[in-house]
């Protein structure tokens, strides 16, 4: 018996087992004395006073080990060594669970938006939950080949450095501005809908452009074609078609960047209605729903793309994978679902 071994030191002579526990976790030596323990009858309590154990991971061993007429030092031990030295199965092996989590790489969603869309749809299914650390570790650590290219795909941010931000501002200011300051309050909270931010991303060597509208309480996505240039007119007339698609109670105001594509903002206005309000030059953060969208859409439309051959049927595509990714901040509702409640509501 390994417990009358140790008490009369043979188990000295014995070979050495082979493993140590990592620290602070049971010992060989630990587990015979709570073997010695149990046999004289001692309390749990007793036992871990004796080790300097806490009473919990006594009462813990114990059970494990079959209690206190099953417990077995050695037995136990080697049970430990196994479970220490066993190799841990990745979640995303196989199964239904991965095939989920591809498909939603291969539309750019994010592990973190995934493994939140996982929690919604699958509340009651264990099996079709996983951590977004479990999508990064078992996609990009262990991925190979297509898992890895899509994995990387939704990494936002190509860059492994901070961009500058020492360039001159050489724009001039636009006639009639009406800047962010004199904005109706009523916009900041994001609780009254039809609030939209807008701006330009630009293609390689800013020879083109996309034009991209964002509603601030929804994060609902337009996307303006520009095959021919990003001229005032052409913005103008891009950006007053898709507003004037939606109902008027969902398009009160814009905010855009200062940008000479916003020469002809007087006369959006005066036809449709809806002001325009210039945000501060060098503060992004103040469309800050816009600039979030941008760096989305650069998964899509990467700087080195030339934007003037991307059709309209192919934005649409691109608008309607945004509109359907689950965001963070609508509790991962996707806009298109959030959208829809509002226009329920304001129809």
């Amino acid at each position: 018996m390994v417990g009358r071994m140790a008490r009369e030191g043979r188990h000295l002579d014995g070979k050495p087992f082979g493993w140590e526990p990592r620290k602070d976790h049971l010992t060989v030596f630990d587990r015979e004395e709570i073997l010695v323990g149990l046999a004289r009858g001692d309390t749990l309590t007793a036992i871990a006073r004796s080790l300097g154990r806490a009473v919990p991971t006594i009462s813990r061993e114990v059970k494990r080990g079959g209690g206190r007429e099953e417990y077995s030092a050695w037995r136990a031990h080697e049970d430990a060594r196994e479970q220490a030295r066993r190799p841990k199965p990745f979640k995303l092996d196989g199964g239904r669970l991965l095939e989920t989590v591809t498909a939603q790489l291969k539309q750019l969603w994010s592990p973190q938006e995934i493994a939140a869309r996982l929690r919604l749809e699958h509340p009651d299914d264990p099996e079709m939950r996983v951590s977004h650390e479990t999508i990064y570790q078992s996609l990009f650590v262990q991925g190979r080949g297509q898992l890895r290219r899509e994995l990387a795909r939704c990494l936002r941010s190509g860059r492994t450095a901070r961009k500058a931000r020492t360039a001159t501002d050489r724009r001039g200011r636009l006639p009639g501005m009406v800047m962010i300051s004199e904005r109706p309050a009523e916009v900041e909270d994001r609780a009254v809908p039809g609030h939209w931010e807008g701006d330009l991303i630009l293609g390689e060597n800013s020879r083109s452009a996309v034009g991209t509208l964002v509603e601030r309480s929804t994060r609902l996505t337009l996307l303006l074609h520009l095959p021919d240039g990003k001229s005032a007119d052409k913005v103008e007339a891009a950006m007053r078609e898709a507003i004037t698609a939606l109902p008027s109670s969902l398009a009160r105001t814009i905010t855009w960047d200062q940008g000479a594509e916003m020469a002809k903002h007087l006369e959006f206005t005066a036809t449709t209605g809806i002001p325009i309000y210039f945000s501060d030059p060098h503060s992004p953060w103040q469309r800050g729903s816009n600039e979030n969208t941008n760096g989305l859409l650069r998964q899509y439309l990467p700087k080195s793309a030339d934007l003037s051959i991307v059709s309209r049927a192919d934005l649409t595509a691109i608008q309607d994978s945004l509109n359907g990714r689950p965001r963070k901040t609508l509790g991962y509702l996707t806009p298109s679902e959030k959208f829809t409640e509002l226009v329920a509501t304001t129809g």
